[in-house]
């Protein structure tokens, strides 16, 4: 039977978040019921919830980081058991027809994926579709969700269930490209902007043995970067003889900006052959000198998320390496403060969402 759980929604753009009340669905023979333990607040959330993208449904419960405890499976379920630490992230389902969901990339899905909230279960496989576009889906800062198998992934029981939640978007934002684009050892790389998704990057670089190099604005980073994340090098962005120091040198930069920035500073530190990557979304178009593209064979890409097998090996990947997200924990009652100060920049690097304050 459907039952209901507490959660916490802003019902219109801008609003509060204020406890609410959703209905989750019975567990169907593919599904997984969780009772969720922590949900990390990702920048995306505080988009959504005060209507800066367009296109969102209210009321919303937002929340696409969760990590919780199966509470109970359906009875085709064979990748989890009660019990087990597991993990849901940006989506909760997808077409599962098109050839980059048959492939994994499900979060490149032709017709797009089901969004883990502000989302509609839109396809005639999911349990909660409906003639009308499909029942609409509600995230993370809830106590209880229920997810298909296919877009559960389970987290290594060595890692901290709290710390490991934002790996779920965080941790897989930054983890694909670098895959992807080929990030190797002994390149150098560089990580543009230290916040959630910065901190995170950087770990994986110095783990997979990357000259590893933070750059952000001004030297109140300079520490953290240094002496608790590892990186090897940092650069103050701000520095014109800094960045000249730097210029043609990286094989790989990832920007993690999410505001308006000079893009063609970063262009001029990629040497021959470099690639920028894009994980952040400035709300404004970047304006592009194409000179210095061209006389260099330099690219700049794109990425998001990851599908659910890359997610499932960067769980492993973080298992292998004892690697973490570094996050303050709040109660549900702080989540309002919580987003001001992630807008500040003020947050080391995480805010995880104890549930059980719900």
């Amino acid at each position: 039977m459907s039952y209901e759980t507490k959660a916490y929604a802003t019902k219109v753009a801008k609003g509060p978040l204020e406890p609410f009340t959703v209905t989750r669905r019975a567990v169907a023979p593919d599904d997984v019921k969780i009772d969720i333990k922590f949900a990390g607040i990702c920048h995306s959330d505080i988009h959504q919830a005060r209507g800066e993208w367009g296109g969102e449904q209210f009321p919303m419960v937002p929340g696409h980081e969760i990590g919780g405890v199966v509470v109970e499976v359906g009875s085709s379920v064979t990748k989890f058991k009660v019990g087990d630490h597991v993990g849901v992230g940006c989506m909760v389902d997808s077409c599962r027809e098109c050839s980059n969901c048959q492939i994994g990339d499900e979060n490149y899905c032709f017709t797009a994926p089901v969004f883990t909230y502000n989302g509609k279960y839109s396809y005639k496989h999911c349990a909660e579709y409906n003639e009308e576009g499909g029942a609409t889906t509600y995230g993370g800062y809830s106590q209880s969700i229920v997810v298909t198998e296919r877009f559960v992934a389970k987290i290594p029981s060595n890692l901290d269930l709290a710390a490991a939640t934002p790996l779920l978007c965080a941790g897989i934002t930054v983890y694909s490209p670098m895959k992807h684009f080929g990030l190797k050892a002994g390149q150098k790389f560089g990580v543009v902007g230290l916040g959630g998704l910065g901190h995170m990057a950087t770990k994986f670089g110095v783990a997979m043995g990357a000259e590893t190099t933070v750059i952000s604005r001004g030297t109140a980073k300079k520490s953290d970067a240094i002496d608790t994340l590892k990186a090897h090098h940092y650069i103050d962005s701000t520095d014109e003889d800094q960045m000249k120091g730097a210029a043609f040198s990286f094989d790989i930069l990832i920007s993690t900006i999410s505001a308006g920035f000079d893009i063609n500073q970063f262009v001029g530190l990629l040497r021959q052959n470099g690639t920028l990557i894009l994980v952040g979304a400035p709300p404004e178009a970047l304006p592009l000198a194409t000179f210095p593209m061209l006389f260099g064979r330099k690219r700049i890409v794109g990425s998001i998320i990851g599908g659910m097998k890359e997610t499932e090996e960067m769980l492993e990947f973080c298992s292998e390496h004892n690697i973490v997200c570094q996050i303050e924990k709040i109660g549900a009652s702080d989540i309002n403060t919580a987003y001001d100060r992630v807008m500040k920049s003020d947050v080391k690097y995480r805010f995880v969402i104890d549930c059980s304050t719900i």
